[in-house]
């Protein structure tokens, strides 16, 4: 099934380094950011950790059990990132840790200051499409697969804050604007799939609602940006610029998601389904598909099947 992009993993612990068996730590601080390294060997359950600043975690090994904001525990695994706001302590499980298979995760606090500035930065020079609408991080957008721009930045991220080179306070400036925007798209996109992207104001929005109303269409981007009152150049930056995807890779997600949900829920041939999709390629369909979920349509229909 569909996973986020992988961290590269960071080289464990020495034992002899090893303080705790239970989120043993390693801290790199910079002017406006630590990295923390967290790692733990042992089973435990409820561990409770709190941070004074907001934190960005992202897994690079194992498998965590989080609890947070008096949610059910959700399972939180390597391709995944959650965002913590200041003071808010997260409970964390570790059932499957041992010395064979410790947890690994990265957890990095951000000087508040810091982001306000870079978000004051975006809305200054790259305002949002539609009225009052502004760029900010969402508390309730909090956990979400990481995309490809989002892991190589964090990656970025964690090899100027543990390395050597001069400038890095500079360089990993830098980065945490690249950060904040990526953050912010995936975001936004994930606001799109839970249904909560609702703007009355945002052509982008209105948008959306066409690409899903005629998501059977063969719809292209020329439609959308009259649809939008933009020309076919601006739509395409903003709408870039919203959700890190262009226009058809967006039509073509949401073209995925809809065959995902006929495969598990009609008894459609899957070559009815790729037609009725406005596909004109079933190999085109299934090459399609196994990219954006790592198995073929008929291997999808046979685990959904399975699940029921």
């Amino acid at each position: 099934m569909a996973a986020g992009y992988k961290l590269n993993q960071v080289a464990l612990s020495g034992e002899k380094s090893l303080k705790t068996l239970v989120e043993n730590r390693r801290a790199f601080t910079l002017e406006n950011c630590e990295l923390n390294l967290f790692e733990t060997l042992q089973p435990s359950l409820l561990v409770p950790l709190t941070f004074s600043d907001f934190v960005i975690t992202s897994m690079l090994r194992g498998k965590k059990v989080m609890h947070l904001f008096d949610q059910p525990g959700f399972d939180y695994l390597p391709g995944e990132t959650v965002l913590v706001p200041a003071n808010v302590t997260m409970k964390i499980d570790f059932p499957d840790a041992n010395r064979d298979n410790p947890t690994q995760c990265i957890a990095l606090a951000l000087d508040q200051n810091k982001i306000q500035q870079i978000v004051d930065r975006l809305n200054e020079a790259y305002p949002r499409e539609g009225k009052h609408q502004f760029w900010n991080l969402q508390h309730n957008q909090y956990h979400f697969l990481n995309n490809l721009e989002l892991a190589q930045t964090l990656n970025k991220l964690i090899h100027i804050c543990s390395g050597s080179a001069l400038g890095k306070d500079i360089l990993a400036d830098l980065t945490l604007q690249e950060l904040i925007v990526h953050i912010i798209q995936t975001q936004n996109l994930a606001a799109v799939e839970d249904g909560a992207y609702f703007h009355d104001d945002s052509p982008l929005a209105f948008v959306i609602s066409y690409i899903r109303a005629n998501i059977s269409e063969k719809i292209q981007v020329d439609e959308l940006s009259e649809k939008a009152c933009m020309s076919r150049t601006s739509f395409y930056r903003a709408f870039k610029r919203e959700f890190s995807l262009s226009p058809l890779d967006f039509i073509l997600k949401e073209k995925i998601k809809k065959a995902k949900h006929l495969l598990s829920e009609s008894k459609a041939s899957i070559s009815d389904i790729c037609y009725q999709l406005g596909f004109s390629d079933l190999n085109y369909f299934g090459r399609q598909f196994r990219k954006s979920e790592g198995i073929s349509p008929s291997q999808y229909r046979n685990v959904s099947s399975n699940d029921k």
